[in-house]
């Protein structure tokens, strides 16, 4: 008899996570809850803009292609990867300019122009980068940490590369220009994480993107998970949408079947969850003592912000703004305090700008343009406010923001706008007090303190996605499925 596998969510760690498992020979069943695949990925058509809500930045992109691989496929069948550079660039009030990629000579040439001094800082960081990204990511990234055991074994490399200061610590310690340490540790926000407060050993990020660079799938994100929707029905998947789980049932200590919304049940031998945390231990597995205690437990956990994102089409092309930017605010540390401990929402902002038109105008009408723009905020336990009140004000102080710096007649060009708060982020991705990116990504809760990716009562009930090992980000919850795949696929077969 064929095993059988059931997947509750089709994020990038579901998708991930059954196609490893379909690979693998295990029947696999797909349930999402929303009328399309994606998860954080999901997108809109408006007025002929396409509009990604995102994860937009894709690195390391062996990690997906090794999915198409595992059955002789090609990822390039389905899906076109396009290269994006610069990497970033950053831009701060006084109009400075940097533009950051792995293009050694221009960035070193970009180092020099914010302090030739910290040239010589930065080669320190990269080998620093380069280490932990082989200890933390390539050593670490998609192997299981079940055990206490098992943290202490990685203990001693932990400690060689001082894991308990933060990022902004560690690449203060190299370089001393303001912006230059502000460039070099803001990456941790793309996955929830504070510079501040995130562990140095998320400096492997620089890394990641300096060997496999930054790329962007054409046609957008949302054709990376079309693609990967795709694979997973080509291999002999079955995927059900429009269909949310209400339900993980158990017998005893075992996870039997799922129950739908619309009175589907699933019967499976295993069953992994790549829904919010809090929504699969407290909703999911109300009826078992286990979810009602998990949930419990993981209320006195500190979670991610949120995030509020505008989305924008505009009349006009605009070469001159690359495909990402970020725009510093005049504070760093007193804006991310204000984010992360006070639940302030603050008068100034830093934003992600994302302009994936640059690389591919097809996204938007001829001579048209398709932008969003994305400011963290606290999330609703922090900052419980009214967003649907407060959400066109806000977006319009963004708006404002962009237009003094970079558009200056942003308001006029506008053919379509929406904005996505963080009660979005409930609503529609069951998302705990609209958390952007799960439990916050703290050293006190990454690999063994962070959620296991095999239930320690339940043991064929499994995890998958950003609240599991190593994280949040495209690579890390593609990581966190062939974790959880290779426990599967042991325990199964």
């Amino acid at each position: 008899m064929q095993k059988k596998a059931i997947v509750v969510g089709a994020g990038f760690g579901g998708l991930a996570l059954a196609i490893r498992l379909q690979s693998a020979g295990i029947q696999t069943v797909l349930v999402e809850g929303r009328d399309r695949p994606g998860g954080r990925a999901y997108y809109w058509e408006k007025d002929g803009f396409v509009f990604d809500a995102g994860p937009t930045v894709i690195t390391d992109p062996n990690c997906l292609q090794e999915l198409w691989r595992l059955s002789g496929h090609d990822m390039a069948q389905d899906v076109t990867l396009m290269p994006v550079m610069p990497f970033y660039r950053l831009n701060w009030p006084d109009g400075t300019n940097f533009d950051y990629s792995n293009d050694e000579v221009s960035l070193r040439r970009e180092i020099g122009k914010l302090d030739p001094e910290d040239i010589a800082g930065y080669e320190r960081f990269l080998e620093y980068s380069a280490g932990v990204f082989h200890e933390g990511y390539e050593k670490l990234g998609s192997v299981a940490f079940l055990d206490f055991a098992s943290m202490i074994k990685a203990a001693p490399a932990l400690a060689k590369y001082q894991a308990w200061r933060s990022v902004y610590s560690m690449v203060s310690s190299f370089v001393k220009n303001e912006k230059l340490r502000e460039a070099l540790s803001f990456h941790t926000l793309l996955v929830g994480g504070n510079p501040m407060n995130t562990s140095a050993i998320y400096a492997l990020i620089h890394k990641l993107e300096k060997d496999g660079g930054v790329w962007f799938a054409k046609g957008g994100t949302n054709r990376l998970v079309a693609g990967m929707a795709t694979h997973f029905e080509r291999i002999g998947g079955t995927m059900r949408v429009g269909d949310p789980v209400v339900e993980i049932e158990t017998v005893g200590d075992r996870a039997t079947a799922v129950r739908t919304a619309s009175g589907w049940r699933g019967e499976a031998d295993a069953v992994a969850s790549n829904a919010d945390l809090m929504h699969s231990y407290r909703d999911l597995l109300a009826k078992h003592p286990r979810g009602r205690k998990q949930a419990q437990k993981l209320t006195s956990k500190k979670w991610s912000p949120g995030l509020f994102v505008v989305h924008f089409g505009i009349k006009g092309t605009w070469p001159g703004i690359p495909h990402h930017m970020i725009l510093f605010g005049p504070r760093y540390d007193g804006l991310l305090k204000d984010i992360y401990q006070h639940g302030v929402l603050a008068q100034d902002f830093s934003l992600y700008l994302h302009h994936p038109t640059v690389t591919d105008p097809s996204m938007a009408p001829e001579g048209c343009s398709s932008f969003y723009a994305l400011s963290p905020v606290p999330h609703m336990g922090k900052l419980p406010i009214d967003w649907d009140k407060m959400g066109p004000v806000y977006a319009d102080r963004i708006l404002g923001e962009i237009e003094k710096r970079l558009i200056p007649d942003i308001r006029e060009r506008i053919v379509t706008q929406f904005h996505y708060a963080p009660n979005d982020f409930g609503r529609d991705l069951n998302a705990h007090l609209g958390s952007a990116f799960s439990l916050e990504p703290l050293l006190t809760q990454s690999a063994w303190f962070r959620a296991h990716n095999r239930d320690d009562v339940i043991p064929n009930l499994y995890l998958v996605g950003a609240g599991t090992h190593p994280g949040a980000g495209i690579p890390g919850v593609v990581g966190s499925a062939k974790a959880t795949a290779a426990l599967m696929v042991e325990d199964m077969l």
